[in-house]
């Protein structure tokens, strides 16, 4: 007889944000367009700390964190056309959008009014609360479920599914390309795809973090050059010269925005996908004007997205930078305080969920 209720280890609340409680938990109603999946693997993100330590705001709690998703359908609705049972697939960080708006209709499902986050939302019409992948299965409607190509490893899809995604979408929907010089800051989950998928798409890829100390991995990534923010001058070679820049940081603390934008073409692009806490940057006019710079953001992505950068990655031989940690109270506790302290390069992803659920 099939589950009426999944498994998984929730958080409690934002004071208690390093135990996670193994309990039964009951998923929304399943419907025609629905898949559910047994979780093989799910990467840790940076979203997952900011979330269950109330840096973002408040949360819907108990509930499981993950959103870097990978396992097997084991069940499929009758109108499901985009899943077979028993395919491996992902799910990421959103599990839900009407499909009928103008936005989802351009490909910008991301973007719509009624999307649903993958954990911690409330699924509409009820008051049941969406957990992740920290748990036995997940269910999803069926174009938030994508196919895992043979080629990528479950362990180094898994971090593709948000971090990977959410630096590829930008790229991609901004330019990056042959003739195309695209500057990455930060090099961290996010930041080192970000190096691999402007390399991969053509660009001229530069590097660009506060010390020399990851000049070597971003090299090994792919990276044409590198750019340490702490070197006296650091921009002045560089001015005007980038197309776009996509910043990954995590943090706005002494981040001198000017000398970053100075580094942009006329009309070059800014675009943001790291979240800090905090007030951040005070912008004025005066910023934009010495290089009509455009600053914007981004949120995600496509399916289309989605599926395009997995097949990039396939087709490339490209790989996350990945630490394994087995699913477990322990195993959670540790991700996310090293991750709190940035003690990763340049992801973890939770493995062995057979040993934690029947």
């Amino acid at each position: 007889m099939y589950p009426d209720t999944f498994e998984g280890f929730q958080t409690d609340s934002s004071e208690t944000w390093t135990t996670f409680t193994k309990r039964e938990f009951k998923p929304k109603p399943f419907e025609d367009h629905d898949v559910d999946v047994k979780i093989e693997a799910c990467g840790v993100c940076g979203s997952d700390v900011h979330t269950i330590t109330g840096g973002w705001g408040a949360k819907n709690f108990p509930f499981c964190c993950g959103h870097e998703i990978i396992g097997k359908a084991v069940r499929v609705g009758p109108k499901v056309t985009l899943i077979k049972e028993g395919e491996r697939v992902g799910v990421g960080a959103q599990i839900y959008s009407c499909l009928e708006c103008k936005q989802c209709k351009n490909d910008d499902e991301t973007y719509c009014v009624h999307q649903i986050d993958t954990y911690g939302a409330i699924w509409p019409g009820t008051d049941i609360v969406t957990n992740g992948g920290f748990a036995s299965h997940i269910r999803v409607h069926e174009h938030w479920v994508f196919p895992i190509p043979d080629a990528l490893e479950t362990h180094i899809a898994a971090p593709m599914l948000c971090a990977g995604l959410t630096a590829f979408s930008p790229l991609v929907r901004n330019g990056a390309g042959p003739g195309k010089k695209v500057g990455i800051v930060g090099l961290g989950g996010i930041g080192h795809f970000g190096i691999m998928w402007a390399k991969a798409l053509g660009a001229e890829t530069w590097a660009i973090s506060r010390t020399h100390a990851k000049e070597a991995d971003a090299k090994t990534l792919g990276a044409d050059g590198f750019i340490a923010t702490a070197d006296k001058d650091w921009e002045v070679p560089h001015r005007m010269t980038f197309d776009l820049i996509v910043n990954s940081a995590n943090s706005t603390e002494g981040f001198e925005l000017e000398k970053y934008l100075s580094l942009l073409d006329v009309h070059g692009r800014w675009i943001s996908v790291g979240l800090p806490e905090g007030a951040g940057q005070e912008v004025r006019s005066t910023t934009f004007i010495a290089n009509g710079c455009l600053i914007g953001a981004t949120h995600l992505g496509s399916r289309k997205e989605m599926i395009r950068m997995l097949n990039l990655a396939a087709d490339k031989g490209l790989k996350s930078w990945v630490e394994k940690i087995p699913i477990s109270e322990k195993g959670l506790a540790e991700a996310v305080t090293r991750l709190k302290k940035n003690d990763v390069k340049y992801r973890f992803t939770l493995t062995d969920y057979d040993k934690q659920f029947s």
